[in-house]
This record gives C-alpha cells, structure tokens and sequence, in this order.
C-alpha cells in the first residue's frame, strides 16, 4: 500500500476501538438495541446443541423460500465478507471492474486472490449515480444500496449491467434497511450471464460476532463456491440465526426497523443540512449518511473528544480525507452529535 492507495483493509470497528474511550459509535451500521430478545433466547438455547455437527438444510431452506428460488441456489457463509473470498478464490475472470466507492472488501479478496482490479468511479457531482462499466468487463462488483455512499441504484440500472460471460456480483449486505426492499434482484432469475446477489444479517440483526450471510446465484456456481468452503463453515448458533430472521415474523420486525430508520435517517440529513460547510450527495437510503466536509479528518479527531466516532472517508477509493460517514441513531443521539459537531465546527 502506498501513501496514495486506500487501505481496503481498515472497517468501521477500528473506529470505536482505536483508543479505548467509550465512545457513541456512529462509525459502524449495527441497528442499535440488537439482537432483539427473542433472539438471543433462541442463540442461547441452542448452545445445547454444540455437541453435533451444523446442519444447514433447514436455514438453507428457510432463506430459499424467503427469496423464492431453489434450495440449490443458497449458499449460507460465515458472513457475508467470507463470500468475497469464495469467488475471488473460484472464479477466472479475465477483466475485472470492482464499482467505487463501495465496501472495500471485494477489492481487498480479489486482489489477495492475485487478480487484477479496474476501479470504476462514481462521482459525488452526479449524486454516485450508476454509469456504464467497460463492455469487456467479465465480472463486475457493485453495492446496492452502497456502502458508504448510502445510494440506493434502481434494480432495472444494476439489472442493466447483466451480460453474457459475465459475473455481476452485487452486494446487498445493506438492502434490509431499505422498506420493502424494493431495488433488490435477490428473487431474480433470468437475467443474463450470472448474477450473484449477497446478503448479510449482520447490520439489522446485531449479528457481526456471530457471522452469517447467504449468496443467491446460479446452481453451478454457488456449488463450486461450496466446494471452496472450509468443512461445516456456518456455525449451529449462526444457522438457527438465519432460519428465524428469514421467516415471516422476522422480516415484519425487519420492515419496520427499516420504516423506523427512515424517518430516523430524515432527521439527521435535516440536521446536517444546518451546516453551510457539509455537504452531502445524492440520496441517502440506508442506516448512514455519506458527508463531504472541508478538514473533516481533523473534525473527526475532534469529535472523538467529545465521545462521538464517525467512520472516515479516506479509505474508500473514489473518496478522501474531507469525506466522512455518520451512522443513523435515535433522534436523542443525533442531536447530542450535532451539537457536539457544532461546538467542533465553531472552533476551527
């Protein structure tokens, strides 16, 4: 890594956890409050099932049915990030577009994998709108909606970069945020080439210790990436997680959280629209708002000080040091981070 390039490997837990401090963590996209109750009574319970070995058909069922495709075309993994491992391990693409800014992940595995990477970069000027990507591209790699830029792409654009002899691989980890899910192509079937939706459980469901997340993709490929998996990859505790939040009850309590964000997620764009030296682009549609702020990397400093973590912007290819992602919370701790974000302003 050069002074120049990105480090694709820094995430937002290092944020919170650099010094110690206990500080409000908006600088990771957990729902707060989580795992519900009724959840970890059911984690908890079983725990007495350690003895045997993890068996996946009933959550492998259970996420099929939710997304209405055979069984054959769920891959459960040990989160979400582990499948990025799996097709950079598995496929032989030749020309490869990762689409920034994005979840830095994907980048990171194909490149420890020795593939090449082409960068295609939105711009903040055009609100991070979904372009065109090079026609020669065989596997391309996109978020939707985007981490960090909260962009949620219409699924008729995503759809649209589909081909023959193409792998479009499109990261969904944040698409339980959004009410109704409704750009999602996780059901879709019969575009063409292969197209590979993943999906986490992780941001929703309070999840990131446990890892669990599912790839959705053609029979063929999703048993080649099996056969890349380590023996019993999927924990018993993680496959009771994905059977429950893929049944109904769960996804009602889902589109709700998401319904409740929304308006959670308004209230902190308001605020932040307060601010004649922020600004923001594009729409944002998932649980984090993407800001562009003059000296930011030292406005972040600063707001450690006053107990608040945000996630910096610098390691997102595409973005810089003036950029900075800030967590959707309760309307009590959004304002409490932005008086801090005003006192921190005032002063400099």
């Amino acid at each position: 890594m050069t002074a120049h390039e990105p480090d694709l490997r820094h995430h937002g837990d290092a944020e919170v956890r650099a010094d110690g401090r206990g500080l409000v963590d908006l600088a990771v996209n957990v729902r707060t409050g989580t795992p519900p109750s009724w959840l970890r009574e059911r984690l908890a319970a079983s725990l007495g099932d350690l003895a045997a070995y993890p068996d996946q058909s009933a959550a492998r069922a259970a996420v099929a049915a939710r997304h209405g495709r055979p069984v054959q075309e769920v891959l459960l993994t040990s989160g979400a990030a582990e499948a990025f491992v799996l097709l950079a391990r598995v496929l032989t693409s030749r020309h490869i577009v990762v689409v920034h800014p994005q979840f830095t992940e994907p980048e990171a595995a194909l490149r420890d994998a020795g593939h090449r990477v082409h960068r295609v970069l939105l711009s903040p000027e055009d609100g991070f709108r979904l372009g065109a990507v090079p026609e020669e591209a065989d596997l391309v790699v996109l978020g939707n909606p985007t981490n960090p830029t909260s962009v949620l792409h219409p699924a008729e654009a995503v759809a649209g970069l589909a081909r023959p002899g193409r792998t479009l691989v499109v990261d969904e980890a944040f698409m339980d945020t959004v009410p109704g899910e409704r750009e999602s192509l996780a059901p879709v079937r019969d575009l063409p080439g292969q197209v590979v939706v993943l999906r986490s459980l992780t941001k929703t469901w309070g999840l990131a210790g446990l890892r669990i997340g599912y790839v959705l993709g053609p029979a063929p490929l999703i048993a080649a990436l099996g056969a890349a998996q380590p023996l019993w990859p999927v924990s018993t505790p993680a496959l009771v997680a994905a059977e429950l939040c893929s049944g109904s009850p769960a996804l009602a309590e889902a589109d709700q959280a998401a319904a409740e964000l929304a308006i959670r997620r308004g209230y902190l764009v308001k605020g932040l629209a307060t601010f004649p030296t922020l600004r923001m682009y594009g729409e944002p549609a998932a649980s984090f708002v993407l800001v562009r702020l003059p000296g930011a990397a030292a406005v972040r400093e600063r707001l450690r000080e006053h107990g608040f973590a945000v996630r910096r912007g610098d390691t997102f290819p595409g973005l810089g040091e003036d950029w900075l992602r800030i967590a959707v919370r309760d309307e009590q701790t959004t304002d409490r981070f932005l008086n801090a974000l005003e006192t921190v302003l005032s002063s400099t």
